[in-house]
């Protein structure tokens, strides 16, 4: 199955010295960066990502122990492991611009873990090992192992490091290993189905990213269009006078001219966002205020 992938460090899937900080920092989470219209990255705080990374490390363990390195097999598994963790990141990295994107990367992980999962689970039938029922005992206590302790109040962001599933993953006999990295790959694909269908819902609700960069040059025209009407008068504040919201819409008003009518020449708050709103107030605060036209309102 061809999965597309993005490989970013040199390296591919070979894990990081730890002193290598670089490989440690998500710089998408970078505060000094410039704010977008959709946030992106953060990925290594997401649990599935998190328990993606247990299972491609575990996957890699798993083939160089149990399956012959030159078999087809042990390429297709670690390779399959690696598409689900990569692409979890690259979906994450690739929300700021592109929903589309976004989704079609998470399912593809989705798919990458669907597709290790038979691998697994065929190791295990066709050596005639018993696979763990979901009541099992020990699948049980694996999936015990991901949930947030009650009383853990620290600010452990990796809750499924490998350390703790060290019992299973660590173990001699295949069938423990091979069990453990299934009840794994099922919690992932749990996870990223409760992504997958929040990233559907907020796409329905907010649009993609070119609709949500439309709206905003819109919104952004339709501000120079009201500085450009404008006269210039319009734009000078009343000496020791605070600006006043619009008694109607509640947008800030500004100072303008009436030039015609009874009131001609004389000054008024006019709402800014006319026309849609015709809000006006007097500039002596009263609470009767009168148009440009001279009439009341």
């Amino acid at each position: 199955m061809s999965k597309p992938e993005h490989h970013g460090a040199p390296g591919g899937g070979q894990r990081a010295h730890p002193s290598d900080q670089s490989d440690r920092i998500d710089r998408s989470e970078n505060p000094a960066r410039p704010k977008t219209l959709r946030p992106s990255g953060g990925y290594r705080k997401l649990r599935s990502f998190q328990v993606a990374t247990v299972i491609y490390d575990a996957t890699v363990a798993f083939c160089g122990r149990f399956v012959d390195k030159r078999s087809r097999t042990n390429d297709q598994m670690v390779q399959a492991a690696r598409s689900g963790r990569q692409n979890i990141a690259e979906g994450s990295r690739a929300s700021a611009t592109s929903s589309q994107t976004e989704l079609r990367l998470v399912n593809v992980a989705r798919a990458s873990l669907d597709e290790l999962l038979l691998d697994y689970e065929d190791f295990l039938r066709q050596r005639g090992l018993r696979q763990w029922g979901k009541d099992d005992p020990q699948a049980r206590a694996v999936r015990e192992v991901g949930k947030p302790h009650p009383t853990d109040q620290s600010d452990r962001i990796d809750r499924t490091d490998a350390e703790a599933y060290a019992p299973w993953l660590n173990h001699a006999d295949s069938a423990v290993l091979a069990n453990a990295v299934i009840c794994l790959i099922h919690q992932a694909n749990y996870l990223l189905d409760r992504q997958i269908a929040g990233l559907e819902s907020q796409f329905i609700q907010a649009g993609g990213y070119s609709e949500r960069l439309a709206a905003a040059r819109l919104e952004e025209r339709r501000r120079q269009d009201r500085t450009d009407r404008m006269d210039p008068t319009d734009r000078v504040d009343v000496p020791n006078k605070p600006t006043p919201a619009c008694p109607f819409c509640g947008k800030p008003m500004a100072l303008r001219t009436a030039r015609k009518g009874a009131h001609a020449g004389s000054q008024f708050w006019g709402c800014t966002g006319y026309p849609e709103c015709k809000g006006t107030q007097r500039v002596d605060g009263s609470d009767q205020s009168a148009r440009s036209d001279g009439g009341k309102t």
